[in-house]
């Protein structure tokens, strides 16, 4: 790590696209153990992460919604979906040699634990990294929502999000050549602007509890580091004065 980190605890939400590398669907290994050497780096400097994990690159519950599935189901799909991811991550984390504990919303008693608040807090301060699947359980509420709630709930300093690029811009700089990128907004230029961050439901509450939101590209070596530091290239978004 560049410097000392200067958030003590810190969620980390990853997409499920974020894990399909190069591939159409699924999961990539050498992407997964690339993440879990990423987080790995953090933890040793004592660090106390947590993690909410997609599932687009499994199913979306939106989008199969759209295609003419009844929502409630197509979102408890989804749920299951990031369970798996969460599993896949469990593994790569664990041959890193870190310790970890996969906690679900909806309970799989066989496979992982409930998701117990106090429990998972506890797990973090023995160092152990705390992934937490299932969303936050209930249909109509994304794993955005369910990052910015968890992170809420385990009096994290920050949420980090990790996307496909290096921070938050105007429009998709993928697709709009002249696309502002942002430093630093508060909380209502996203929602006033309608900037593709965060659902508004996640922002609202990130606002409510003033925590904020820190936006990086997952795909730079090494950054996830210097973002907890407070170094690299990155979006903070947070209350402004």
């Amino acid at each position: 790590m560049p410097d000392a980190p200067k958030f003590r605890r810190v969620l980390i939400k990853l997409s499920g696209e974020g894990l399909m590398g190069d591939r159409e669907y699924g999961l990539d290994g050498v992407t997964l153990s690339r993440i879990a050497g990423e987080i790995r780096s953090v933890v040793d400097h004592g660090v106390q992460v947590c993690l909410v994990i997609g599932g687009g690159n499994i199913f979306r519950g939106v989008s199969g919604a759209s295609k003419g599935m009844e929502r409630t189901s197509a979102d408890y799909m989804g749920m299951l979906a990031t369970v798996i991811n969460s599993l896949a991550m469990q593994n790569a984390l664990e041959r890193v040699g870190l310790q970890t504990r996969v906690q679900s919303a909806i309970p799989m008693a066989m496979i992982c634990e409930p998701y117990i608040r106090r429990r998972a807090i506890r797990h973090m301060e023995k160092g152990r990294v705390v992934i937490f699947a299932a969303g936050t359980g209930n249909p109509f509420f994304t794993t955005d929502t369910a990052a910015a709630l968890r992170a809420v709930e385990m009096n994290c300093d920050v949420l980090v999000k990790a996307t496909q690029v290096d921070g938050v811009y105007s429009a998709d700089p993928h697709k709009v050549k002249d696309a502002v990128r942002y430093d630093r907004l508060t909380f209502m230029d996203v929602l006033a602007n309608e900037l593709q961050v965060m659902d508004a439901t996640a922002i609202a509450l990130c606002r409510e509890n003033d925590l904020p939101i820190l936006v990086f590209n997952l795909h730079e070596g090494g950054a996830f580091a210097k973002v907890v530091a407070g170094d690299g290239r990155f979006t903070i978004i947070e209350e402004g004065n």
